[in-house]
């Protein structure tokens, strides 16, 4: 039997000690050096697996889209219903499920470098458009079960993240708990229309 390889893992290490950096001190003033001194291994290390900065910032996206991911993870008992499917991932877009799965300042830096950098952007584009998918596939599964009559659920779809990302992007800067929660029922209700559901 061969060694298990450790690099994966070193590396998820290393980019979740440099998402707490740059939660912690803003995308900006994250460092090599600083997400190696806070897992205690010498930056080198760092640089042996992501080559310089901008490659962390590459797998710090790809950590976003897994986190994100995780919103359409529901109970197996959930899952077997294409409804209920729907339904529950609605809840937990529209719910401060959704938005403590990754800070907002370390996702929006992250954005705000895709309109300098062509990789950003397209790992961006990546990352949207893979969320959009996965909802497209829920609404078509509803579609095939005669749940739904959506006429077009890849459009659905990207209408219902196109109010997400406006709705998070402008809930970001709400600081009364109780009107954030009530602009949030509007939306996901906005998005319960768009989906033919009252």
């Amino acid at each position: 039997m061969g060694r298990k390889s450790l690099k994966g893992e070193r590396q998820k290490e290393i980019i979740k000690a440099f998402y707490k950096v740059a939660k912690k001190e803003g995308l900006e003033n994250a460092s090599i050096a600083k997400a190696a001194e806070l897992i205690d291994i010498n930056p080198s290390l760092v640089v042996h697996y992501f080559k310089n900065k901008d490659h962390l910032v590459y797998g710090l996206i790809e950590y976003i889209l897994d986190k994100w991911l995780l919103i359409y993870k529901v109970p197996a008992e959930d899952a077997t219903d294409p409804k209920t499917h729907l339904l529950k991932v609605i809840d937990n877009i529209f719910s401060s499920k959704w938005n403590t799965l990754f800070d907002d300042s370390v996702s929006y830096s992250c954005y705000a470098l895709a309109f300098r950098d062509k990789t950003i952007k397209g790992k961006y584009k990546e990352l949207l458009d893979t969320l959009r998918q996965r909802l497209q596939e829920l609404i078509t599964a509803c579609n095939n079960t005669r749940v739904l009559s959506v006429k077009n659920p890849a459009l659905t779809a990207d209408l219902i993240f196109v109010l997400v990302d406006g709705a998070y992007y402008y809930l970001s800067l709400v600081g009364d708990k109780k009107e954030y929660q009530q602009k949030l029922e509007q939306y996901k209700k906005q998005a319960l229309l768009l989906l033919n559901f009252s």
